[in-house]
């Protein structure tokens, strides 16, 4: 039988989010995870991009009859990539794809392009349920592009698959958004 997967790196970590199941916890060598801005959002979101000297963690998970339709909607901003040879895991697969957002449709983020609390904060939570807190301080150590803001909606998420917080997430991103110096709004610039 021919197994497919896929490598998620930010939201899909948090399996509340998808149905694809089983998923395993994995490691993508040679990638490294940025917070970018594309001409069709006004909002930065998580990327991969080759780095061969990087490594992320993150999940797999199988992608049911090889049927892509669905996931490749999910992540319709990106491309997917086949990754077969830079993810460690421990289940069989025939291959492994990463989606990776263009390099020619991604810019740096700005202030003008913030970061929806309400999406690193489900990120957050699949990287504690998935790898405890070094899993998270993982995450925040080997991501690139803090200088963005990041916008409070917390109150009213804004993201779509935004998930009821525990007071450990809450805390973690709390915490480490303050060490890294983050400048936090509430509205929109």
């Amino acid at each position: 039988m021919t197994h497919a997967h896929f490598f998620g790196y930010g939201s899909l970590v948090d399996q509340r989010t998808h149905d694809y199941t089983p998923a395993q916890p994995a490691k993508a060598t040679g990638w490294r995870r940025i917070w970018c801005a594309t001409p069709e959002r006004d909002l930065c979101f998580l990327t991969a991009i080759r780095d061969e000297q990087a490594s992320i963690l993150g999940l797999v998970a199988p992608v049911p009859g090889l049927d892509w339709t669905v996931l490749d909607e999910r992540e319709r901003a990106y491309e997917r990539h086949d990754a077969n040879d830079d993810i460690d895991h421990p289940g069989e697969s025939t291959s492994v794809a990463i989606y990776s957002v263009a390099g020619h449709r991604r810019a740096a983020p700005t202030a003008k392009n913030p970061i929806l609390l309400s999406y690193l904060d489900v990120v957050i939570h699949g990287y504690l349920t998935e790898f405890g807190p070094d899993g998270a301080r993982h995450f925040f150590e080997t991501t690139q592009g803090w200088e963005a803001p990041i916008l409070n909606d917390r109150a009213k998420p804004i993201y779509s698959r935004a998930q009821k917080l525990s007071g450990e997430t809450r805390e973690t991103v709390d915490a480490a958004l303050r060490q890294l110096g983050s400048t936090i709004i509430f509205e929109r610039p």
